[in-house]
């Protein structure tokens, strides 16, 4: 048995005998052709090229139907690859003047772009090899004539190991009887992470070799909450997963029924559970789950799904949507957060060298004005759909605040001139996320509707901890004594300016943290969609005070051990399932 530790990126447990993929790997020497030959090459060459954007056409539309268009769009980047003339001309060039076969030309070029895409220091960036490796292995798919590996056939639940999956073999897998994944590579940002959590198939990334430890038909435990992959487990660690697959099950079922039921405590207390969403379609999702509404919309995927610079059309249609299917439920739409690990291609050409503390979110959006606007524009135009509210992210001063009402301000008057209709009493409210504004707090009070505590920023800037350098990620942590003191003088500031405060970071939908959060005063909550049935049993199963007890002995813990344990042993009480 041996036991692996990766990045959870799509959570659940499966038990499953082990498929491995191989990369589709094509050993092509430098052959030469003669001159005569070169036009067949170059006929090849655009054959291959048309087949292959084809095939990306017939792919990007399969996957919009089964998952929605806005995952579909992750091969916007392939078809503009394939269709751009300065690629074909690179290798036609390699077979007209050093006559070298199509397809010698072709992994030259590519392989050329994949060297210029890992040397980028932006994370994100450096994820789309994976999709010009993608593009590489397809190209010569047809012009060596050899088939796709095919996972179709597989009759038998199975996890599929591999050392990277490409975009359209992530995409294949709704199609096939693959229950869970576990790969050498990858991460949360990457394009496959976000079509498996789409398709709701567990996965765990960043294994490093898992896929030479394997052997297919090995029985595997995956454990995509926790980033688990356990190979080749005893029976004593098969019973007690089988044990944890069948309870998750019978939690998950038990689940559903509370969906139309209200988020209130036992003594009468209600609590507003709300749902983070990055795409449109989600919308539905979140209805199903029995949220009360969006409590951050983030609108980077507007950006990054594409090269060019989404218009104002484009904005107000993906808001306009999430407005409709949520009805008559509140709908935040926070505006970009663009930067840190999230970048447009024309900010990855000037590389920053430290990005979470550079030009991002707000900074970026204030000195972009005019992109800024469009946005702007955009969702003042929604507000008139429904119950819009509008949230600004990162901001560290009165100042900043001050200068993106400003920029609101000369987007309503855009708006007034032309007689577009907008709502004019628009709720304007902040993220909380920097010490800075924690620190300030009464202050940014008095000039906003709402609030919003976005923890995953909160916590990486006040413990001074990047969480994605797995180095340093186990210093990250809610449970630090220092955060919770904090959260609680955020909240307890909010409630006396009279001013709605939520949390919206991965913490509100965390079991542990609910009792916590509950007992500083926090009453309403954002977190992933999936995750709200169980924050609403936990909150039906207690009561205020015995939450303000619970917080008031967390926050006398010295240490975020002491504090995690005991949050832990408290939620057991009332919810043994949920921990």
């Amino acid at each position: 048995m041996e036991i692996k530790k990766g990045i959870p990126v799509s959570p659940g447990v499966v038990i499953a005998a082990a498929v491995a993929l191989d990369a589709e790997e094509y050993r092509i020497s430098a052959a030469r052709v003669t001159e005569r030959q070169v036009p067949e090459e170059l006929e090849s060459l655009a054959s291959a090229f048309d087949a292959s954007l084809a095939d990306i056409q017939t792919l990007q539309d399969a996957t919009a139907r089964q998952l929605g268009q806005d995952i579909a769009s992750i091969f916007d980047f392939h078809h503009g690859v394939l269709s751009q003339s300065h690629l074909r001309e690179q290798v036609a060039s390699l077979i007209t003047d050093r006559q070298y076969n199509a397809a010698y030309a072709a992994r030259e070029v590519l392989r050329g772009y994949q060297r210029r895409f890992l040397n980028m220091e932006d994370a994100l960036l450096r994820e789309r090899v994976r999709d010009i490796r993608d593009i590489e292995r397809r190209l010569l798919r047809h012009l060596c004539g050899r088939p796709a590996e095919d996972l179709a056939h597989l009759t038998e639940r199975t996890i599929l190991v591999a050392h990277d999956l490409t975009p359209s073999q992530s995409a294949r897998l709704s199609q096939t009887h693959v229950v869970g994944v576990a790969m050498d590579g990858g991460g949360l940002t990457s394009h496959t992470a976000i079509v498996v959590r789409s398709m709701g198939i567990p996965a765990v990334m960043g294994l490093k070799d898992v896929s030479t430890g394997i052997s297919p038909g090995d029985m595997i435990i995956l454990d995509g909450t926790k980033g688990l992959v356990i190979l080749r487990p005893d029976e004593e660690m098969l019973t007690e997963y089988r044990v944890e697959e069948q309870r998750l099950q019978v939690v998950v079922s038990g689940l559903v029924e509370l969906r139309d039921k209200p988020a209130d405590t036992q003594d009468g207390v209600h609590i507003s559970l709300r749902a983070n969403i990055e795409f449109p379609h989600e919308a539905r999702v979140c209805r199903d789950k029995g949220a009360a509404g969006i409590g951050l919309y983030r609108t980077e995927f507007l950006y990054l799904r594409s090269e060019a610079e989404p218009t104002e059309a484009e904005h107000y249609e993906a808001y306009r949507q999430v407005v409709k299917d949520m009805g008559n439920r509140p709908v935040t739409i926070r505006t970009l957060d663009l930067g840190a690990d999230k970048y447009t291609r024309a900010q990855a050409l000037d590389p920053e060298r430290n990005p979470f503390l550079g030009l991002r979110s707000i900074r970026y959006c204030l000195q972009n004005l005019d992109m800024f606007k469009v946005q702007l524009r955009a969702i003042l135009r929604a507000s008139a759909e429904g119950d819009v509210r509008l949230m600004f992210p990162l901001i560290c001063s009165l100042m900043e605040l001050r200068q993106a009402k400003m920029a609101l301000g000369d987007a309503i008057e855009d708006l007034e001139e032309t007689g577009v209709p907008f709502r004019r009493d628009l709720p304007v409210g902040i993220m909380v996320e920097t010490p800075a504004a924690a620190l300030q707090i009464r202050e940014l009070l008095s000039e906003v509707d709402f609030v919003s505590i976005g923890t995953n920023d909160l916590i990486q800037y006040t413990l001074a901890v990047d969480r994605n350098n797995e180095r340093v990620a186990s210093l990250y942590t809610a449970s630090h004594p220092a955060v919770l003191h904090l959260l609680k003088d955020i909240v307890r500031q909010a409630a006396r300016a009279r001013v709605p405060c939520s949390l919206c970071g991965e913490m509100a939908g965390e079991p542990t943290y609910v009792l916590f959060l509950l007992g500083i005063g926090l009453r309403r909550f954002s977190m992933a969609p999936s995750d709200i049935p169980e924050i609403k049993k936990i909150i039906r199963s207690t009561t205020i005070a015995h939450a303000e007890r619970v917080a008031k002995r967390a926050l006398s813990f010295d240490t975020d051990r002491q504090v995690s344990n005991y949050l832990r042993d408290e939620v057991r009480k009332i919810a043994p399932e949920s921990i």
